[in-house]
């Protein structure tokens, strides 16, 4: 089979979008061979994923960005054609116009509808183009991959779709991640040269995620406070917002500068030996599309406590405790029982370490292949 994807996100994202794309795609590679993989991209960053062939890679002739989007949303068309493409997956949440005249099949990966759910956090102008887009994507074809089981009741919710057009299809974290950690709850703790790098030098409970209002993490330092939890640390890691500067003013009303710290450009080579080496992952978040942070956790073997109210607890099953995102007095209680209670951590990496199976890439490869191969049928 030919299959064309919608690689822009894979070859110039290094965070959510462009993880997914990366890791369908190299998936359907290594457990899904014999058959013909292309990658269309307006445009390519160099070092971010090359190991992609690069004979399978698509790119208009023009390097004008403007010719570029449009190539990528109207002109590929006929690069599809030329390459004799039979199915074509957008992998994030659109697709080209006009796939079912040239008479290719299509797929779309919906990732989430939070701008739907929380207008409030996009500009304007970028609720409108998501509006068209999505909508569009949505309609046009002819299955729609959700990431979750809670993106698909949003499809079904707020576009009308139906929910056989709909298959649920969860993804992995980076393999950097998946060493195997099982053993993690008796291991003696110390300060390694990377946490000296910065400057954590107690146990601590590890936050990862752009610090947004949406990550809900000034709600995690009330809880850490009001948890009290002796010789430990609370650390942040993601990109900065202007969210940021509300914990910021928290942290040094409440003298918590000793305590918790805020990492804001930690590179991604670092981040597995960070999850590695934390006690407890929290992941307080109001609303995601599924929560990558905490499968990277559970292969890290590390317990969980994460929020209620949408994804999180497809994404952790059994390796998490959940918690009203809103109740800072349960988040304190929870965190204050996965720093204490051994033989609740134990349970915890024990079971996120059976949760995560349903991740593998190899497991992701088969059933994206049997939705293309059903479209040919």
């Amino acid at each position: 089979m030919r299959i064309g994807f919608d690689a822009k996100r894979a070859f110039n994202n290094r965070t959510g979008l462009g993880n997914y794309s990366r890791f369908v795609l190299n998936a359907l590679h290594n457990y899904a061979p014999g058959h013909t993989y292309l990658a269309y991209t307006p445009k390519i960053k160099t070092g971010l994923f090359d190991e992609f062939p690069e004979e399978s890679i698509r790119m208009p002739n023009s390097t004008n960005p403007l010719f570029g989007a449009w190539w990528r949303s109207y002109g590929i068309k006929k690069a599809l054609s030329q390459d004799s493409i039979q199915v074509f997956h957008g992998l994030s949440n659109e697709l080209p116009n006009g796939l079912h005249k040239a008479g290719i099949k299509s797929v779309v990966t919906i990732h989430d509808l939070i701008f739907l759910r929380y207008p409030e956090l996009y500009p304007a102008i970028d609720r409108f183009f998501y509006r068209q887009k999505f909508r569009n994507a949505c309609a046009e074809a002819d299955v729609i991959v959700a990431v979750s089981e809670q993106t698909k009741r949003d499809i079904v919710a707020f576009y009308g779709t139906s929910p056989e057009k709909i298959q649920v299809v969860y993804q992995d974290c980076h393999e950097a991640f998946h060493a195997p950690q099982t053993s993690q709850v008796f291991k003696t703790w110390e300060v390694s040269p990377l946490l000296r790098k910065y400057n954590i030098d107690t146990p601590y409970v590890l936050s990862v995620g752009t610090i947004e209002a949406r990550k809900n993490q000034l709600h995690l330092v009330k809880a850490f406070h009001a948890a009290q939890l002796e010789d430990a640390e609370l650390v942040l890691v993601g990109g900065k917002t202007s969210y940021q500067r509300e914990i910021e003013i928290y942290i040094a009303q409440h003298q918590l500068a000793a305590k918790v710290k805020i990492l804001n450009s930690v590179p991604f080579a670092d981040l597995p030996s960070l999850y590695r080496s934390a006690r407890v992952f929290a992941y307080p978040s109001f609303f995601e599309g599924f929560g990558i942070p905490i499968v990277e956790a559970l292969h890290s073997g590390v317990p969980v406590v994460a929020a209620t109210g949408s994804c999180l607890e497809e994404a952790g099953g059994k390796g998490g405790v959940y918690v009203d995102p809103g109740d800072v007095h349960a988040f304190a209680q929870t965190l204050t029982g996965l720093w204490h209670d051994e033989t609740l951590r134990k349970t915890l990496i024990q079971d996120g370490q059976k949760h995560i199976h349903q991740f593998a890439a190899a497991k992701i490869a088969k059933e994206l292949m049997e939705i293309y191969a059903s479209l040919q049928s």
